[in-house]
């Protein structure tokens, strides 16, 4: 079973046994997550797009993981202004265990 599931303002294609970096989440490695914002599932070529009533149930396998450094440089030249800064987005690893 295949479902497109909405997290944090973003889509995931999933199915059961994945595991996948979503947007952080409030929570604590081992809690369990549900996720009602499902928007289509395909069971065995069956495919159910509006009216969904499914579930995607998640374990929180890393609470806080931090991605690539993405460095923001601005600079104006011959006038002396340079500014330097960057930032580390958070992601939460999670593993789907099922889709209802």
């Amino acid at each position: 079973m295949l479902a497109v599931v909405k997290i944090a303002g973003q889509q995931f294609k999933v199915k059961a046994g994945d595991s996948l970096y979503v947007p952080h989440i409030a929570g604590n490695t081992g809690d369990k997550v549900d996720f009602t914002d499902v928007l289509m599932t395909d069971n065995g070529g069956v495919v159910s797009i509006s009216n969904v009533n499914a579930v995607v149930k998640a374990e929180i396998t890393k609470a806080l993981v931090q991605g690539d450094k993405v460095i923001a440089f601005k600079m104006k030249r011959r006038k002396g202004f340079r500014k330097k800064h960057g930032h580390r987005t958070h992601y939460t690893q999670i593993k789907v265990e099922s889709i209802a």
